[in-house]
């Protein structure tokens, strides 16, 4: 009875799935009803039929006899239980319901006030991007969730972000996601490349996707898609060399932009012979696009002196050179110099920047979202019983360093492993320390940290 209910459960699971054919890859709801063989295979109608005619054609011929076949040289038959995985380990993919539910439902949508204030939680700073990304997020997934309950149709809102490195441009976008739990791909540019070229195919961006949702292709068709470092595929200045991951990737991923049809393989980044093919309609799928854009406030400083150069009320020439916002005045025409073609720029509709982080940004992006790295190395000590503090000074003295290194709030967590090392060592030694201020002395390297023992209020030992 229960080895029964196991199959009957087995059953079921496999109907959940598409079955592909083992000669052509074709999954089932493109290639039709497939002849199940032994050890799991399946070939699909078409394949079978051909297989068929070449053997008629090859006997009607009068060349060979069905003996013959037995007897060729370095010829023998299929041993179909020989083969116990078929093509690799086979990837699974849900079959479309007959009847489309609608995956996201306009009531659960959270508003942009409510996913801005999550955002707040994570995220210092970047009022302006968090803003557009709420609304840009939120009307997408309107569209989404209406798309088939209205006659006028609302067009994508895929996005631009353009920020220094360490900003927090993969972070939001890794909140985002968290939040309204659709899945989500983080791509990297700079691995794409033209077709036929050694490197990854566009498709493969979809192809990260389709992986995060767990091969569903319904759940898939509704994610989102980063692409980081979107810079590195500008268009070369030089043109006597093939630009096999400049241009050629942009018109590459003009039609995956724009929503359309394409084949995606599953479980690899690029198309072969092994690999299984599904297809998967990019039309409601978010893209967002990231990247530091460097040399481009250059372009921007250039376009803005030229405007005002000559005569008594010509402008300095570094008078933006200091300006900390220069990058908020990007245009389109900005980009095209850096690289960008206009086509691809075109469908990106909606183009923010995010500002350079100040000293006092990396000092609250240190000990007020809900997953600081002060919090972190607290509750590391914590958990040996000590107690953490930082002073203000410390703090401070720890932003100023990082502001030298010029990678953003990554050179804060850089800085901290090297001054906690020490601290991390000795103060598991000795089971009296019941508490460790961090002082600016000790940042600085003029002085070293307070360290008191347990039950006393004031520092027994400094250095």
């Amino acid at each position: 009875m229960a080895d029964q209910f196991d199959n009957n459960k087995d059953n079921d699971q496999e109907q959940k799935y598409e079955k592909f054919c083992f000669l052509c890859r074709r999954p089932e709801s493109q290639a039709g009803k497939m002849i199940d063989l032994p050890n799991n295979i399946h070939i699909c109608a078409d394949c079978m039929q051909k297989s068929f005619d070449t053997m008629n054609t090859q006997m009607s011929n009068g060349n060979m006899n069905y003996s013959d076949l037995f007897n060729m040289p370095n010829v023998s038959m299929i041993d179909l239980s020989s083969i116990q995985n078929p093509g690799g380990q086979a990837k699974k993919i849900k079959k479309k319901s007959e009847t489309p539910k609608p995956v996201i439902n306009l009531k659960d949508i959270p508003a942009p006030h409510k996913i801005k204030a999550t955002l707040d939680e994570y995220v210092i700073g970047q009022e302006y991007a968090k803003k557009v990304m709420s609304v840009a997020v939120y009307n997408h997934y309107k569209r989404v969730a209406t798309d088939t309950m209205d006659d006028i149709e609302i067009e994508k809102s895929n996005m631009l972000m353009i920020g220094p490195t360490g900003c927090g441009k993969t972070y939001l976008v890794k909140m985002l996601a968290k939040l309204l739990q659709v899945p989500l791909a983080i791509a990297d540019a700079t691995s794409l490349t033209e077709a036929g070229y050694i490197g990854d195919d566009i498709e493969s961006v979809v192809s990260k996707l389709l992986a995060a949702a767990d091969n569903d292709v319904e759940k898939a068709e509704h994610g989102i898609i980063f692409i980081d470092e979107i810079d590195k595929i500008a268009k070369k200045k030089n043109t006597n060399q093939r630009d096999v991951s400049g241009e050629a990737v942009q018109q590459g991923l003009l039609k995956l932009l724009e929503g359309s049809e394409v084949e995606v393989p599953v479980g690899a980044t690029s198309k072969n012979a092994m690999v299984p093919m599904v297809t998967v309609n990019t039309r409601n799928i978010l893209f967002i696009c990231g990247g530091a854009f460097p040399d481009l406030e250059n372009i921007i400083k250039e376009r803005l002196n030229k405007q005002a150069s000559i005569g008594f009320y010509a402008d300095l020439k570094d008078k933006y050179d200091n300006d900390p916002h220069v990058l908020e005045k990007v245009t389109v025409d900005d980009l095209r110099a850096f690289g960008m073609i206009p086509e691809f720029i075109g469908r990106l509709p909606i183009i923010f920047t995010l500002n350079g982080l100040t000293e006092d940004m990396l000092v609250k992006i240190l000990k007020e979202p809900k997953n600081a790295i002060l919090k972190q190395y607290q509750k590391l000590l914590a958990l040996d019983e000590v107690k953490l503090e930082f002073e203000d000074g410390a703090l401070h003295a720890i932003a100023r360093k990082a502001m030298e290194r010029h990678t953003g709030a990554r050179a804060l967590r850089a800085i901290l492993e090297e001054y906690m090392l020490d601290i991390m060592y000795e103060i598991p030694k000795d089971d009296n320390i019941g508490e460790v201020v961090i002082t600016e002395g000790y940042i600085e390297g003029s002085g070293g940290p307070k360290i008191l023992m347990r039950g006393q209020e004031l520092p027994a030992l400094e250095g």
